[in-house]
């Protein structure tokens, strides 16, 4: 091994294993590169705690993570991110809330009924909190109640109220937030929907959680009312038109004049044509007199012997009396009739409808198709000309918005998904990159480094300069058989010079000057005996 180093020289040996080195690391980058398994999204958007709670249970779990951004995105191997969303879900995390597993760990023996209290609040918001996430369109979300102690004396006892901060993904509509509401009003008792306070990360305040009084509230009231009675009429509309046109080739708005002023009305009515007994009475009276009063003067007291009889039956008076009342019930009708609020004075509706496309070029729609559309328009609302309702359909050529359902994901080439395709893609850079380093920078220095010398290598600068004189210490051709023979002009032969006084090899890099491959030849010209004496020595020379 020492006699390799030394016939290569150190330097070359030290640019060879460097090289080597160098090589083995990039190959053993790549290797590591091609075989380090695709990463995924884990969790995103931690709050920092949760963060830190679920990097520790992965260091105790020895999983390779990768935390991006802030720290709310963790990376983990592609394919084991559903196990390890299980596994961390048995250690509730990342935590969304405490919910009832509070009571789980917790020692009941010593604990006061205040902490407990405390526990049972903290829990109940914690699994409010959880079912709010689960909406649509909600991301993180805070719940905080406040509940009164009973108070045994109290004449009055305090409502309960409760405050909801949402984090969202968009906008929530009008429904979300009321069912938000109702579903936690529902969770705690007493507790009413209108005193739930819904507020969102952007400082927006989505639902007041105020009573329902006041000019203010009322007022409020009527404009959502309103809103969405409007919003009601243009689904329908749209629904149905789009069912006939093709779904986003017609657009409507409802304008609607709600009358929310109540009234109650009371009105009675009399038919004298129609009567009916209702009582009858009938008194009778008679009166009779034994001691009648003088005779009344008739044509019979005038008569004679009339004067007698008449004394006669004046001594005895009879009267009588009837009277009889019929009273009568008169046929009357009572009407009370109740206006509620909210009633549709008036609706105006504009609804525009595109036209067609044929071969590219845009066709409007028939006039007795849209007559058909008007009067469909007219039956979904209700229309009521005496009620001057408006309806306007027009046909207009709509921008051209692709509103087409979107095409089906291609199938992935050769059954690889875009991770799998893209480490294949950085390992042929890789490797594509360490041919060219190869072929373009290691071959020509590793050919340069082994290149054959030339035969100026072995004489120096300084011996070339001198001339011949310096021929007398080149070696001598080797002997042949019993030993070395003298030259035939007489001139003895000189010995080769020991190995230790020639020029090493090794040190030379092979490059020599115009003018020292001139001097040489000029050399070799002058002395050619001598230049074959030394070719002889160098061949005999053992390796």
């Amino acid at each position: 091994m020492p006699d390799i180093i030394k016939a290569i020289g150190a330097a070359r040996f030290g640019v060879m294993a460097g090289i080597a080195a160098a090589l083995t690391v990039f190959f053993l980058y790549v290797a590591g590169v091609i075989s380090t398994p695709a990463k995924s999204i884990l969790f995103s958007g931690l709050e920092p705690r949760d963060a830190s709670a679920v990097v520790a249970k992965l260091d105790t779990m020895n999983v390779p993570y990768e935390a991006k951004g802030d720290g709310g995105t963790i990376l983990v191997p592609a394919d084991q991110v559903t196990k390890l969303r299980m596994e961390l879900a048995q250690d509730n995390l990342p935590a969304a809330g405490v919910g009832y597993e509070i009571f789980d760990k917790s020692d009941a023996f010593g604990t006061t009924a205040f902490v407990q209290n405390i526990n049972r609040l903290r829990a109940i918001e914690g699994e409010l909190a959880r079912s709010i996430q689960t909406i649509e369109g909600v991301e993180s979300t805070r719940v905080h109640l406040v509940v009164p102690d009973h108070q045994i004396f109290a004449r009055e006892q305090q409502a309960p109220s409760a405050s909801v901060v949402v984090k969202t993904r968009g906008t929530l509509a009008h429904g979300q937030v009321q069912a938000i509401q109702h579903l936690v009003a529902a969770a705690v008792s007493s507790l009413t929907p209108d005193r739930v306070a819904i507020v969102d990360d952007k400082g927006n305040l989505l639902a007041g959680g105020q009573e329902k009084e006041g000019e203010d509230a009322v007022a409020s009231t009527q404009e959502q009312h309103t809103t969405d009675y409007e919003d009601r009429i243009r689904q329908r509309v749209e629904s149905m038109v789009a069912s006939v046109v093709g779904q986003g080739h017609v657009r409507a708005q409802v304008t609607a004049n709600l009358d929310y002023n109540r009234t109650s009305e009371t009105s009675e009515t009399y038919d004298p044509d129609s009567r009916v007994v209702r009582s009858t009475q009938t008194v009778e009276q008679n009166a009779s007199d034994a001691n009648g009063g003088a005779a009344p003067v008739s044509v019979a007291n005038a008569l004679p012997g009339g004067q007698t009889q008449a004394q006669g039956d004046n001594n005895k008076s009879t009267s009588g009396r009837t009277e009889e009342t019929t009273n009568y019930e008169i046929s009357k009708t009572v009407k009370t009739s109740t206006v509620d609020q909210g009633s549709v004075k008036k609706l105006s509706i504009a609804v525009v409808v595109d036209g067609t496309q044929t071969g590219g070029a845009y066709k409007p729609r028939s006039a007795q198709e849209m007559k058909e559309i008007d009067t469909l328009v007219k039956s979904a609302i209700g229309y009521d000309a005496a009620r001057g309702d408006l309806v306007q359909v027009v046909n207009m050529p709509f921008a051209r918005v692709d509103t087409t359902a979107g095409t089906p994901a291609p199938e992935p080439f050769l059954g690889l998904d875009g991770a799998a395709w893209f480490k294949i893609i950085e390992a042929a850079i890789l490797s594509i990159t360490a041919l060219l380093i190869g072929f373009f920078v290691l071959r020509p220095l590793i050919a340069r480094m082994f290149a054959p010398l030339s035969i100026s290598s072995t004489m120096s600068q300084a011996q070339l300069a001198q001339g011949s004189p310096a021929l007398g210490q080149l070696p001598a051709p080797a002997a042949h058989g019993a030993g070395n023979e003298a030259q035939a002009g007489g001139a003895p032969m000189l010995a080769p010079p020991p190995r230790e006084s020639m020029i090493d090899i090794s040190r030379i890099d092979g490059q020599v000057r115009e003018s020292s491959v001139k001097k040489v030849g000029e050399v070799v010209q002058s002395h050619p005996e001598e230049a074959l004496a030394i070719l002889r020595s160098w061949l005999h020379q053992p390796v």
